[in-house]
């Protein structure tokens, strides 16, 4: 069997990108079509926007916005022009956020990742996401059919049903999360049943430490892991060289400092930001609220596509000092103000019995005046009071974390 799903996968990198930003106008006219985009995309010419930083100009909507915007203009917020009686399913998911599936061919775009994970045409695999409501259970379903498996749709718990179908189908593949799989497979040892015919699996939707890898790998099972949300499928997928993962085929990812829509730094760690290529249902810069970073050069695997490190941690980080939010918008603004700076982190502690705050800056020459205005400018911003710490360029790490919560 080929190593790769199709041609598009090992393409020159500049050539996807030249398709990518070729078919983004049509996308956007297709977006402001509803009226959520239209009113957000207001004064937008989509032919202008052609390349990343056109395309970094316009708004970032995020994903912890979305339920109060479908609560105000069900079912999903005005940001999908079709009615919902034309999709193939509706569902729902915590917050509440309504997603409905389109009717494409591999709709949530996960056959690659299955492939990439080794699963091949005639393969049958057990799907343990759920199937109540929530897509997850169809988005690796939909996905392992398109790539010409056969699903058995078990759903989570149960495991004693579980080994009754596994003993009978004899399924080769696991799809579901990491820890439903542990408990899998401990279970059928405790029970003495034979679940040995699950050979690799495709796993996401909770952490796959080092440790819970080396057991499962020692039990016979090669487990690849896969990054999507309900919203948008398979976002990234891991590969045979297990360098990071790499993006899906017709997304366009961007990683952004967290709280505003502005791209870092290459190699930065970052929030990150989707662009689906959907005519039916597009996501325009859709913020995840999750951390990542690109890693450079292309994998070993022969993918060109962009890799990024996987999930690194949330960047909503907005918490409560005093009584009043701090957000990680008000930090990047504080950037904005003082565009000498280098890394900013915003520290919260406790002195003694009350709340505190030290804003950590780098910068190449720093000097009491600085300091000063700094922290006027902290407390412009925040409404709070606050200690500056100017520190050495390059000494905050590079995590994504613009504000630090040690209380």
């Amino acid at each position: 069997m080929p190593p790769h799903y199709d041609a598009l996968e090992t393409r020159d990198p500049e050539a996807r990108e030249q398709d990518l930003f070729t078919r983004l106008p049509t996308v956007l006219r297709a977006a402001m079509q509803a009226p959520a985009y239209a009113e957000r995309l207001k004064g937008v010419d989509p032919g202008e926007i052609i390349d990343r930083a056109a395309l970094a100009r316009l708004p970032v909507l995020r994903k912890s916005e979305l339920p109060s915007l479908h609560k105000a203009s069900p079912p999903f917020g005005g940001f999908v022009a079709q009615p919902p009686g034309t999709f193939a399913r509706l569902f729902t998911s915590p917050g509440p956020i309504f997603e409905p599936e389109t009717n494409q061919y591999d709709p949530w775009r996960g056959a690659r990742a299955l492939y990439a994970s080794g699963f091949r045409r005639d393969d049958i695999v057990l799907n343990t996401f759920s199937y109540h409501l929530t897509p997850g259970g169809f988005i690796f379903d939909a996905s392992a059919r398109a790539l010409g498996c056969a699903v058995i749709p078990a759903g989570p718990g149960n495991t004693e049903a579980q080994f009754e179908l596994i003993e009978a189908y004899r399924p080769v593949g696991y799809s579901g999360t990491p820890d439903f799989l542990k408990i899998l497979l401990d279970a059928a040892q405790n029970a003495g049943r034979d679940v040995s015919s699950i050979k690799r699996a495709l796993v996401s939707g909770a952490a796959f430490p080092p440790s819970l890898q080396a057991e499962i790998k020692a039990r016979g099972i090669d487990a690849y892991q896969a990054f999507g949300t309900a919203d948008l499928g398979i976002v990234a997928f891991e590969t045979s060289a297990r360098e990071g993962m790499v993006v899906n085929e017709d997304l366009i990812v961007e990683i952004v400092r967290p709280g505003t829509g502005d791209p870092v730094a290459e190699g930065d760690v970052g929030e990150i930001v989707v662009t689906s290529l959907e005519p039916e249902h597009p996501w325009i810069r859709l913020a995840l609220g999750d951390l990542t970073a690109a890693l450079p050069g292309i994998s070993r695997c022969g993918r060109t596509n962009m890799r990024i490190k996987g999930w690194m941690g949330r960047a909503d980080q907005t918490t409560k000092i005093k009584g009043m939010f701090v957000r990680p918008e008000q930090v990047a603004e504080i950037g904005k103000r003082h565009p000498e700076l280098g890394r900013l982190r915003l520290v919260v502690s406790r002195a003694g019995e009350a709340d505190a705050m030290t804003l950590r800056a780098e910068c190449a020459a720093a000097g009491a005046a600085l300091q000063t205005e700094l922290a006027a400018t902290l407390r412009s911003v925040t409404k709070l009071g606050g200690n500056v710490e100017l520190v050495a360029e390059g000494s905050l790490p590079n995590d994504g974390k613009v504000i630090a919560d040690e209380r």
